[in-house]
């Protein structure tokens, strides 16, 4: 299953990147290929999912040192 944005949505999302792209070019880029592909709900992973590849346990909070790409 893969879920698109309507034009519209894809436009919001096109300007985004367009403001992002000097600050954080890999966001931008990241939206740039959301709003023209849309994403494929058959490869999302839960949050929970992260965590345990992570080695995390369930009630571990996330702080800013912990980012998942």
């Amino acid at each position: 299953m893969r879920m698109v944005f309507d034009p519209d949505e894809a436009e919001g999302l096109r300007a985004t990147a367009r403001d992002a792209a000097l600050e954080d070019p890999t966001l931008a880029y990241v939206l740039l290929d959301v709003a023209d592909r849309g994403v494929d709900l058959n490869r999302c992973r839960t949050w929970d999912d992260i965590k345990a590849e992570r080695g995390l346990a369930e009630d571990t909070p996330v702080t800013d040192g912990q980012r998942v790409a």
